[in-house]
């Protein structure tokens, strides 16, 4: 997501915000707009699966969604009251996760109500969090899908520990251990735990390439597929390098397992941050 993005949707919930009674809500009528939800029937379905999460967190439901009236203009300075609801930080959340990620709203929200502090870095911080911890992820399901796919055409285990390694030198021109070393990952952790996103992603998308063509080829054997993934790893290596990236020169991440742990860290924060937020009437 780019900086601007994240800046003019920043604007827009800090827009929709207010306080009823000394408790900081939003407007649901507000909220479905930057959302990107053209009706109010179909984002109130989103609210009543955030109100049964809300309920089923063993949490008042009248404490974080209360029902409001909300006038706005019609033709010749006329007034129409409309219903709206005032929904706490935690009930935004719980809307937000029952969201698509994919949509640049939805992911945005889905961290601009899960971090305390409404500051644009720190939520620019956890969208990077988010999106790293997402695509190692991916990474990880495309490396299983691959070796489930390969078991079947005669690699086993240590037969996909081979073509896996084997990529990784076509990618970044070096073997595995030596990308260990000079990133300082942990001998006993895989690679992938310490790259960067953009080195993940190139590791996924070479990945999926090898698992098309192995399956489009009719490859069989640990020494077809292991050239096809060399082939594949080469290919998103010269991409790059066209681009004017060397995927060897990217900067270390920091390792995924703390990114995740403080994620959840600060999920379970808001969780009860937000319920405190709620119960103050």
């Amino acid at each position: 997501m780019k900086k601007e993005q994240i800046q003019e949707l920043f604007a827009r919930f800090e827009a929709a915000s207010g306080t009823i009674k000394g408790v900081e809500c939003w407007s649901a009528r507000a909220l479905q707009e930057v959302l990107g939800y053209s009706e109010w029937r179909n984002f109130t379905k989103v609210v009543d699966k955030a109100r049964e999460a809300c309920e089923a967190a063993g949490e008042a439901v009248s404490d974080h969604f209360v029902g409001i009236n909300k006038m706005i203009d019609l033709a010749k300075g006329a007034q129409r009251s409309i219903e709206d609801i005032a929904l706490t930080r935690y009930a935004c959340y719980l809307i937000a996760q029952n969201g698509d990620p994919a949509k640049p709203a939805i992911a945005f929200a889905q961290t601009y109500f899960a971090v305390q502090t409404r500051k644009q870095e720190v939520i620019e911080q956890r969208l990077l969090d988010v999106a790293r911890v997402t695509a190692r992820d991916k990474l990880m399901r495309s490396e299983k899908k691959l070796s489930g796919i390969i078991y079947e055409r005669g690699v086993d285990h240590a037969g996909f520990a081979v073509i896996r390694s084997k990529g990784d030198q076509a990618l970044f021109g070096g073997a595995t251990n030596e990308m260990k070393r000079k990133l300082g990952a942990l001998d006993n952790r895989p690679l992938a735990d310490f790259l960067s996103t953009l080195a993940i992603k190139a590791k996924d998308f070479a990945t999926e390439m090898t698992s098309h063509n192995v399956q489009e080829k009719d490859l069989h054997g640990t020494r077809s597929i292991g050239d096809e993934h060399v082939a594949s790893n080469k290919a998103v290596r010269n991409s790059m390098l066209q681009r004017g990236i060397k995927p060897e020169e990217l900067p270390p991440g920091e390792d995924v397992k703390k990114v995740e742990r403080r994620l959840k860290t600060e999920e379970k924060q808001l969780k009860k941050g937000a319920k405190k937020l709620g119960r103050k009437k």
